[in-house]
């Protein structure tokens, strides 16, 4: 089934701005939270729902991203809803504040959050592409040098046969609370534990190739499927291609920005197309069928009698693609009137016989012209 627009869900209009996200979700969130609906399934998909909206809209290069292609452009490259690749994004630690000292921090205590080990960091990948793969898309495969999981330990940062041990001090939570008496009430106060880093865990021996990290430099190949219609500056994720994250934390995501070539002939405005073709003025003067180049191949068309120079014929569908398959853009030829040089004395002598036997009636910009011209110096 296909999921609904994101701005449909939240009951936003396009234009909305960050605090109007914020507001609307932050009222979903409050009506379907489950400890407000338990057992009720209607509310928990609702709520889930505005979680995922919230995700995208809330950042505001994923809405941008959104805005351009739709759901592909933030998971068409395997990206997770919510929860999933990106985490939680653009406020939703405020947010979910609130919702905690609804539902979790009553009884005076405060809201707390486990502090384990952090996502990994995401990465910036600038990619060169042709105008024509811009246009129609391609499948292309780039090298990226960055660290990831060390081969020797698989991530754990633990020597072979040495094992992992329950943190003693924290008791594997990572964290390590204590109350605070203050003229509130007693206060819950929750941090890191400093034995194990948050961890939850302790190595006896690290790994000698990582030096207990973890972690190791490489080079990977991956394989990017670049959407027909995307433009100079567009930008795509691959989910967890980033950076990997602390010790069994997600890695983080892979932006990949288009640079798009500059194209010999076309120049491109949105979704449309634009070429000047220079003509004759014998063509534009008794008309012709010329051979216009597109991007799919030559086209014919037909330059009508008395064509000046500068006109603008519009050629239909022979624009870009939209990357959210709305259709097809148009091109436009502007035809320019070269004036011929190094004529022959028989040449000359034509031109001349035709300008004698001329008239402004033939010159109907000449003889405008010239009328307001005499008006003006009355």
């Amino acid at each position: 089934m296909a999921k609904r627009d994101v701005y449909e869900i939240l009951g936003l209009d396009r234009n909305a701005s960050q605090e109007e996200v914020k507001k609307a979700y932050r009222k979903m969130a409050m009506k379907y939270h489950p400890d407000r609906n338990p057992d009720d399934q209607t509310a928990a998909d609702k709520f889930k729902e505005a979680n995922e909206a919230y995700e995208i809209l809330g950042d505001a290069e994923k809405r941008k991203r959104y805005d351009q292609f739709g759901y592909d452009g933030v998971n068409g490259q395997g990206a997770g809803g919510f929860g999933g690749a990106g985490g939680f994004g653009g406020g939703f630690e405020d947010i979910f504040g609130d919702i905690f000292d609804m539902f979790g921090g009553g009884g005076g205590f405060s809201s707390s959050r486990r502090r384990g080990p952090r996502k990994g960091a995401d990465l910036r990948y600038e990619m060169n592409i042709t105008f024509e793969e811009a246009v129609f898309g391609a499948e292309k495969t780039i090298k990226v040098n960055k660290m990831d999981t060390c081969d020797s330990c698989q991530g754990s940062g633990a020597e072979a046969g040495s094992d992992t041990k329950t943190c003693s001090h924290c008791n594997g939570t990572g964290e390590v609370r204590f109350a605070q008496r203050t003229p509130l009430g007693q206060i819950l106060n929750v941090r890191p534990c400093d034995h194990c880093n948050g961890e939850g865990k302790t190595i006896d021996k690290p790994c000698k190739s990582c030096a207990g990290s973890g972690k190791a430099k490489k080079e990977k190949k991956l394989k990017i499927n670049i959407p027909a219609g995307v433009d100079n500056g567009s930008m795509i994720s691959l989910a967890g291609e980033g950076s990997p994250g602390d010790k069994g934390a997600p890695a983080g995501d892979l932006y990949v920005i288009f640079n798009v070539k500059p194209h010999s002939i076309f120049v491109r405005e949105g979704q449309h197309i634009m070429c000047d073709i220079p003509i004759t003025f014998v063509q534009a003067t008794l008309g012709d069928t010329i051979d216009v180049p597109t991007l799919e191949g030559k086209v014919k068309h037909k330059i009508p009698e008395g064509t000046q120079s500068g006109t603008v014929f519009r050629m239909k569908g022979k624009g870009v693609p939209s990357p959210r398959g709305l259709g097809k853009g148009d091109q436009y030829v502007k035809v320019i009137v070269e004036v011929p040089k190094n004529l022959t004395d028989k040449q000359k002598e034509l031109l001349k016989e035709f300008a004698a036997d001329g008239s402004d009636s033939s010159h109907e910009q000449r003889k405008s012209f010239f009328e307001k011209v005499k008006d003006a110096f009355k």
